[in-house]
């Protein structure tokens, strides 16, 4: 086991969640997708964000997958706010 491991098997355990295998990789894919496509300091609130769209009952795989596919269309977008 990594570091990530055992950190992610104890936060899950102090926090009275499952982890769901694998999801690990995927959630760190959407957040460098984040930071390389969108901003940087936008990843870890997009995983806090996914995080709010699963407890709320969405699942997590077609939630994440959702996101990745807006970073694909966000580059080259102005902000106009």
């Amino acid at each position: 086991m990594t570091t990530m491991d055992d950190w992610i098997d104890a936060a899950c355990a102090e926090l009275g969640i499952q982890a769901e295998v694998g999801a690990e990789r995927l959630i760190l894919d959407l957040v460098r997708d984040v930071a390389h496509r969108v901003d940087r300091p936008a990843a870890p609130l997009t995983a806090f964000l996914l995080g709010v769209a699963v407890g709320g009952g969405q699942p997590l795989r077609p939630a994440a997958e959702r996101l990745r596919a807006l970073t694909a269309t966000w580059e080259g977008r102005v902000n106009s706010g």
